[in-house]
């Protein structure tokens, strides 16, 4: 855990709340008991540390995307990595566990944690993925704090992958998915015998919290006509849903907005990386928000080790026409409204959590760096096992003229 929380008076920042009321020039944020007490001008410290911010953005912590943060260490090692459940005997063996919760893994102290920390990230969504030896239901996830704190903040989210990525987990055919998504619920509703059940009773459990209960249920899914059938699928079963991936996405704007379905898009993908993908646009998260779908951002690739660049998402949305508090709010309000976390954390109000990051400029411009970064109103460290590496590897050496030189590397002995 990070140290106790301070009374801090940040004073003349350039607020992004990340809510209603937009931002605001030359204003300072109070924060008291780990909480932010005060939004305005000229607001008196009464004892608070000020921090004269200078006119710099100031921003809710951001959102680490749906991620394997604190579930694993090195990608290579497989020992580290505690985020898919394979109980199949072979690999096309479909071992449905919804039961399966991957917070149980969850490490505080990863090394993953400070390195996420301090590019300003506050939080992230725990995912359980689908693989082999398992089902198209990867199991459940929750949402994460990363100071330190060893337990979820909001409630559990069960994670479905969908489409040709997923069919060898569904009888190589996108078709066998619903095919084994109906008969799942025809399980819940007691209408299949016992020697045909794919279910554990603890799974009938775990899966009627979503099916039956309102849970918040992420599909990851990219071609359009399978988001198609998704909408469809859920509007049948009146689920709760959020899509992540979401390639194609903007085919389906007008329904999506029409569901209030969230979509979190990854806006580096411009090229299509496979048949799910043939109409990628850079253009996906103007389009789905033009729509009016509320856009949040997630990464396709490596998101664990690379949260840092959520910000290069939102930004590159932005390049492509997305209004900028737009993206801030997928990178802040609308992850945490989504996966129920937003009483708490995600905006700058009177109440919220302390979890603030001062800039030293555009926050969605990759050139800019997090100067500090408070969660709960507690000052981190703005170190990491990355910083430390650098601070002993990056050091200067003389020249031949008497100057300094750079040098990546220590002498060889």
């Amino acid at each position: 855990m990070l140290g106790a929380a301070q009374d801090v008076l940040i004073r003349n920042a350039l607020v992004h709340t990340a809510s209603a009321q937009g931002s605001l020039a030359d204003t300072d944020v109070l924060v008291r008991n780990g909480r932010i007490a005060a939004i305005g001008s000229g607001l008196a410290a009464d004892g608070a540390q000020v921090v004269e911010a200078q006119g710099r953005p100031l921003t809710p912590a951001l959102f680490g995307g749906i991620s394997g943060i604190g579930l694993e260490e090195v990608s290579a090692e497989a020992f580290t990595r505690d985020a898919a459940l394979a109980l199949g005997q072979n690999a096309k063996d479909i071992v449905v566990r919804p039961e399966f919760d991957v917070s149980l893994a969850y490490n505080p102290d990863s090394i993953l944690l400070p390195v996420a920390r301090v590019e300003g990230i506050g939080f992230t969504l725990l995912t359980a993925n689908s693989t082999a030896g398992g089902s198209i239901i990867g199991g459940q996830g929750a949402v994460v704090r990363l100071d330190g704190a060893p337990d979820p903040i909001g409630p559990r989210v069960l994670f479905v992958s969908l489409g040709g990525g997923a069919s060898e987990l569904s009888g190589v055919s996108r078709a066998g998915q619903w095919m084994l998504l109906e008969q799942l619920i025809e399980e819940l509703r007691g209408k299949i015998p016992a020697d045909m059940a794919m279910l554990t009773p603890a799974g009938r459990v775990a899966l009627k919290r979503y099916i039956d209960d309102g849970g918040r249920i992420v599909f990851d899914v990219n071609r359009a006509a399978d988001i198609r059938q998704l909408l469809r699928f859920a509007q049948r079963h009146k689920l709760n849903i959020a899509i992540s991936g979401a390639v194609e996405a903007w085919k389906l704007a007008p329904e999506l907005a029409a569901a209030k379905v969230p979509v979190f898009v990854d806006t580096l993908a411009n090229l299509p990386a496979n048949f799910d993908q043939i109409h990628a646009t850079l253009e996906n998260a103007a389009r789905l928000r033009a729509a009016g779908v509320q856009v949040g951002f997630n990464q396709s690739g490596d998101a664990s080790h690379n949260a840092r660049k959520q910000r290069q998402l939102a930004g590159n949305a932005v390049a492509h026409g997305l209004p900028w508090e737009d993206a801030l709010a997928g990178l802040t309000r609308i992850p945490a409204e989504t996966f129920g976390v937003g009483e708490r954390t995600g905006t700058i109000e009177v109440g919220k959590a302390a979890d603030l990051v001062l800039w030293s400029g555009d926050p969605l411009d990759v050139a800019h760096t997090a100067r500090q970064v408070w969660l709960d109103g507690r000052e981190i460290p703005m170190r990491s096992r990355q910083t430390e590496l650098r601070d002993r590897y990056l050091r200067a050496e003389p020249d031949a003229a008497g100057g300094q030189l750079p040098r990546m590397y220590p002498p060889l002995r």
